[in-house]
């Protein structure tokens, strides 16, 4: 089973819940956390993993032979992110705005254009306390994480529950990160901004027609505008952690809320039973 945490935007406790959710459910199950957030991996902060494998995550970009080249412009026609533009009498190649796709190299009449591969990342993979680890960390001054994130979550055995920790937001490294997923957790804030990217991650789900739910993170500061959406778009509420200043100081020091406040293991026990009650794990 694969279930993915999720949030309209970064700081509303999206790791929290995923490192946490995946410690709980390590006590009786067979687990894996896959940290999809490349550009920023925190979950290793709270898992302490052993890294054992270290790969280098590699994508292809074209190379123009200009002896070849006659500037026909059908490459740069083809390339709808602009990674290859041709002028009057050079063809230039934008390697970070390439997506690897390789269509430009099958579209070119004169066989100009060839593959060569650059490094975006890499890929840890280790044990953190019986939990399967697996994260990417994307090169500084990247921006082609999709790539990289596809690589992770291609790492993920079939045989566990994966946790998939979800990049912020709704572009396209998180649509990357949600594929395939089995269920989606929602993170989010009882309050104007909280609803208002909650409103977007729900259309973002939707649209891959995935299974959601809500988990209201600090339940009790804001109001109840969250819970009201909630019920006026039919989804459902799958927890809520109230505020609590030990959880927060657990944080800061890179613990998780689960081994420091053990009142705290009731909210996230109860989500992971609320996740697999079908049993589909």
């Amino acid at each position: 089973m694969r279930i993915a945490v999720a949030s309209g935007k970064g700081g509303t406790g999206k790791t929290t819940v995923s490192t946490n959710l995946a410690r709980v459910l390590a006590r009786t199950r067979d687990v894996q956390y896959i940290d999809c957030d490349v550009e920023e991996p925190n979950g290793c902060l709270f898992l302490r993993p052993n890294i054992t494998i270290s790969d280098e995550v590699r994508i292809p970009v074209p190379q123009v032979d200009e002896g070849l080249c006659n500037n026909c412009g059908k490459c740069s026609e083809f390339c709808r992110f602009h990674a290859i533009t041709s002028l009057a009498n050079t063809t230039l190649t934008f390697p970070e705005l390439c997506h690897g796709c390789g269509g430009c190299a099958r579209v070119c009449p004169a066989g100009a254009i060839t593959e060569v591969s650059r490094a975006i990342g890499v890929i840890e993979c280790g044990m953190a306390d019986g939990i399967g680890f697996i994260h990417g960390r994307l090169d500084v001054g990247e921006a082609m994480s999709p790539p990289l994130i596809r690589a992770v979550a291609g790492r993920a055995s079939k045989d566990r529950i994966t946790i998939i920790d979800a990049p912020p937001g709704t572009s396209c490294p998180v649509v990357t990160s949600l594929k395939n997923s089995d269920r989606v957790v929602l993170v989010a804030e009882p309050t104007a901004f909280g609803l208002h990217d909650l409103s977007l991650a729900v259309d973002t789900v939707r649209e891959l027609s995935l299974e959601c739910g809500v988990f209201i993170n600090r339940s009790d500061i804001g109001d109840d505008r969250v819970e009201r959406f909630c019920e006026e778009q039919n989804i459902p509420i799958w927890g809520r952690l109230p505020h609590d200043r030990k959880i927060a100081e657990a944080y800061s020091r890179g613990i998780l809320a689960v081994d420091a406040v053990p009142d705290v293991c009731g909210y996230f026990e109860r989500l992971a039973d609320t996740l697999l009650k079908d049993g589909r794990a």
